[in-house]
């Protein structure tokens, strides 16, 4: 009996084990890998972080954003590798989240890394607790954006051109959109999400408004009909004017109820829960 109950334990306990490990299995990060969307740029998706880009020019590689961890920064250049024998030469960073720009620091220091100006100011901002930036580290100094642009800058590979182009405060501060011409191809960051509620970082001085001007001013800018993000599938035109009116229904809906004399819980209360961050940004811009 006593035999047939340690037996009994221990299948359970192996059970247990398995369920654990295959859980664990589940969770893994799943590896970096480049998405082909022309003969010369890929999307960067996979591994610890928000997608990025590759764009494969006559004499370097231009990258889009870093990833978080070592291991998946080894792997994207293991991968651009695999495309080109062209060293990597520039890395944008679109804006200053820890998810697009942790993994700067484990690129070789050789790589110019290029932000709007106030990307770069973002570095130095205190985090959403308020504790101090870890990039105020002299050892991290190489791999702050050295290079930084206004309005607008032009980066050559080669013949081919690559446009980095600023359109206002948005998602934060300074985000940054990297135009392909000849793919007609942006990417935006963190400027557009798909499948949840749009996430404005206020306290990095993101402004909701700000973000649907910037939106409609790309899409007067720019002739470009795929729109690559951090954190969805690309979209077409038409998904991000989609986007631009549903964010402005919102914002009217909350105007209304400031007017109506609401408080901050009683306006939560007329969305989904999911959206509590955006309706909390947009009420306090509202109250401003």
């Amino acid at each position: 009996m006593r035999q047939k109950g340690k037996l009994i334990l221990i299948l359970f306990f192996s059970c247990l084990i398995f369920s654990a490990s295959s859980l664990a299995q589940q969770r893994e990060t799943p590896p970096v890998k480049l998405d082909k969307l022309s003969d010369r740029l890929f999307q960067i998706l996979g591994g610890r972080g928000a997608n990025g880009g590759v764009y494969v020019g006559a004499d370097g590689v231009l990258v889009i954003d870093a990833k978080m961890s070592e291991e998946s920064v080894k792997q994207t250049i293991a991968e651009i590798k695999k495309i080109t024998d062209e060293p990597i030469k520039y890395l944008v960073n679109t804006h200053s989240d820890g998810d697009h720009i942790a993994g700067n620091r484990f690129f070789p220091e050789s790589v110019m890394i290029i932000a709007h100006e106030k990307c770069r100011e973002e570095f130095f901002h205190p985090r959403r607790d308020g504790k101090p930036s870890e990039w105020n580290n002299p050892e991290l100094a190489a791999f702050i954006p050295s290079m930084t642009f206004r309005d607008k800058m032009d980066i050559y590979l080669g013949a081919k051109k690559v446009e980095l182009w600023y359109f206002g405060v948005g998602h934060t501060k300074g985000d940054a959109v990297v135009y392909f011409p000849e793919e007609k191809t942006a990417f935006l960051g963190d400027q557009i999400f798909m499948g949840r509620p749009q996430l404005i970082h206020s306290y990095k001085g993101g402004n909701s408004f700000g973000h649907v001007k910037a939106l409609t001013k790309m899409l007067e800018t720019l002739k470009a009909e795929r729109f690559c993000s951090g954190h969805s599938d690309p979209v077409d035109r038409s998904t991000v004017k989609h986007h631009i009116e549903e964010m402005k229904k919102i914002q009217s809906k909350i105007k209304s109820l400031v007017g109506e004399g609401k408080s901050l819980e009683d306006v939560k209360k007329e969305f989904d829960e999911n959206h509590a961050r955006l309706i909390e940004s947009i009420f306090n811009e509202i109250k401003k």
